[in-house]
Formats: structure tokens, sequence, C-alpha cells
């Protein structure tokens, strides 16, 4: 039997502070995005860049650290899975949102502060 792959691996910076929400259970979740800048060089010579954004979902225990560590302009490695996200508005309009749901998260921009980054390291979403 063939198996998919949904895997996902970005490295960008955020642009804002993780937004902590939790479910009628109590369950945690944290919502952030990414932005991810590629640059080339084209056939005239000159040199492009373009800035794709992606919003990023952490649940649980890796949300808890997230909020702890992540700030607004955070460098971070964030590996998860594509999930898409349909909701209804209040007048019935169907909206559909694609997001990241972040497995592993690593700080990468935290220099010297070995406490941040460990705590980071050592957490990833459970199965």
């Amino acid at each position: 039997m063939a198996r998919g792959l949904n895997k996902v691996m970005i490295i960008g910076y955020l642009d804002r502070d993780p937004e902590m929400r939790f479910t009628p259970t109590g369950k945690s979740v944290a919502n952030f995005s990414v932005a991810c800048t590629r640059s080339w060089k084209g056939a005239d010579g000159k040199e492009h860049s373009a800035t794709e954004w992606f919003n990023v979902v952490a649940w649980g225990d890796l949300a808890d650290v997230t909020k702890q560590h992540l700030s607004r302009g955070s460098l971070v490695y964030i590996e998860g899975q594509l999930q898409t996200r349909i909701w209804s508005d209040n007048d019935g309009n169907q909206h559909k949102s694609i997001e990241i749901t972040a497995r592993d998260i690593l700080l990468l921009n935290d220099e010297g502060n070995e406490e941040n980054q460990e705590g980071l390291d050592s957490i990833s979403e459970k199965d």
C-alpha cells in the first residue's frame, strides 16, 4: 500500500509574538506567522527576492514553550505538516486557510541563552 507524505520545513522570522489560546478542554494552542525570504539572480543579472508568509500553530506543551521563548523577530526552524482549516463566518461565508501544524521548533538566533534553547530543543509534538 502506498503511503503519503506531508512534511514541511521552514526557516524564517516571526512577524509577531505568539498568540496563546485554550480549547474548551484546556489544551493550549499558540498561533503565529513566519516570514521566509528567498533570493535569486534573474536572467537580467539583478538580485531579486520574495517573501512568503506561513501561519503556524503549535499545540500542548509545544505551544506553552513557544509562548515562553519566542517573540517577534525570532529566527526559527519549524518542522511540521500542512493542514487545511475550513470555517464559516457569522454571515455564512466559508473560508479556507492552509497552515503549518508544528511538530518541532528550534530557536536559531538566541545566542548565549542556553536555557531558552534547551526548552525548545526538548519539546516536540507527541503523536
